[in-house]
């Protein structure tokens, strides 16, 4: 195996890697990534066993067609420190060993033999459908903030990806909760697809946005059973899903909330920003003391003290309500119009909150107690 790849390529690729492979993994082949070379092309894979990542550089120079595995994160060291942009030559030596140059740069790294590499082979022909990659990025950032990180409770630790119809239009819809609160969004698809419900893990998640990141195009989705495929121009992500039954979550979406609060939402985010400086931990309510267009801030820290401010709102009623900061700035920070609008209650009822800048996502929050 011989060929010459670009610094830049290698480096996006093996840091796409990096978020796959466990640190500390049982299995050392688990924490190698596998390199093929065949037909001018260099593939590069990664798993954990439970998320397999395949990612393609074709524009490379092959002088000899092979494989081998190595270690990613110490490959990836070292491709990232080597000068941006430049022509980096690898071989696999005699005595199995990975060497690698570039400029006046020299590394031969150990290998472990590609035939100890896992690989599953499975058919995703079927049930296949394309979605735009921004599309699905907005998805997942308008839900993954609202995963559980509860442990016990494994189906709520994903998003839930499912079809729905409304008024005779097709949607993909994603909803997360964490329990204290929720994030649904959707976005429409141009005809009904053969898609069971799924509930998405959250690493899976993460790795797919940051490949959506930098991508622009068509997602080819295919799912199996217990695993589905993304596919990518030039990557592959294979995940499991998580077994579990997803709660019904239409029944949590409040359903008279009239109290229609409206704030503009720089003012609001920044407001909610500072006053909650003076919680360390961003455990303690904000209170929200609404008047006739008005707002009172406060949060109340007995170790550091407390912080108020008053901002100018479109409300007719008075009530009083708390609120965790962290998950109205988590909210807010992922809305895109110029405007909030929380439509409220009673003191110990969940908020509904919408954007006006975007009619297909809403989010639930629960009050906090005092």
């Amino acid at each position: 195996m011989k060929f010459n790849a670009n610094q830049q390529d290698l480096q996006q690729a093996l840091n796409y890697c990096q978020g796959v492979i466990e640190k500390r993994s049982t299995l050392p082949i688990l924490s190698n990534i596998l390199l093929d070379v065949k037909n001018s092309s260099l593939t590069i894979t990664a798993t954990d066993l439970d998320l397999i990542f395949i990612h393609r550089l074709s524009d490379i120079e092959v002088f000899e067609e092979g494989k081998t595995t190595t270690t990613s994160s110490i490959m990836y060291d070292i491709i990232r420190k080597f000068s941006s942009g430049k022509k980096i030559n690898l071989t696999l030596t005699e005595v199995s060993k990975l060497h690698l140059e570039s400029e006046k740069s020299i590394f031969n790294l150990n290998c472990i033999s590609a035939t100890e590499f896992p690989l599953t082979d499975e058919n995703f022909d079927q049930n296949e459908f394309l979605i735009k990659s921004k599309h699905l990025l907005k998805l997942l950032n308008k839900c993954k903030f609202s995963i559980s990180n509860d442990e016990t409770r494994h189906y709520l630790s994903g998003i839930y990806l499912h079809q729905t119809e409304y008024e005779d239009k097709n949607y993909l819809t994603a909803v997360a909760t964490d329990s204290h609160r929720m994030s649904i969004s959707k976005i429409r698809l141009e005809k009904k697809i053969d898609f069971e419900p799924i509930i998405l893990p959250k690493k899976t998640i993460f790795q797919l946005c940051s490949l959506l990141e930098n991508y622009d195009g068509d997602v080819k989705i295919s799912n199996i059973k217990s695993k589905i495929k993304f596919e990518l121009n030039k990557s592959i992500l294979i995940s499991k899903l998580i077994d579990g039954k997803f709660p019904n979550y239409i029944q949590v979406i409040p359903k008279n909330n009239q109290k229609k609060l409206e704030i503009n939402l720089k003012l609001f985010l920044s407001s909610v920003d500072r006053v909650a400086s003076v919680s360390l931990d961003k455990k303690d309510g904000v209170k929200f003391s609404l008047t006739k267009d008005s707002l009172k801030l406060s949060v109340n820290n007995a170790n550091s003290g407390d912080g108020k401010e008053t901002i100018s709102v479109k409300f007719e009623h008075d009530l009083e309500i708390s609120f965790n900061s962290k998950y109205l700035i988590d909210i807010a920070s992922q809305l895109d119009g110029e405007k909030i609008e929380l439509f409220l209650n009673d003191t110990g009822s969940p908020a509904l909150i919408k954007d006006p800048g975007d009619f297909d996502s809403i989010f639930v929050v629960m009050p906090m107690k005092g």
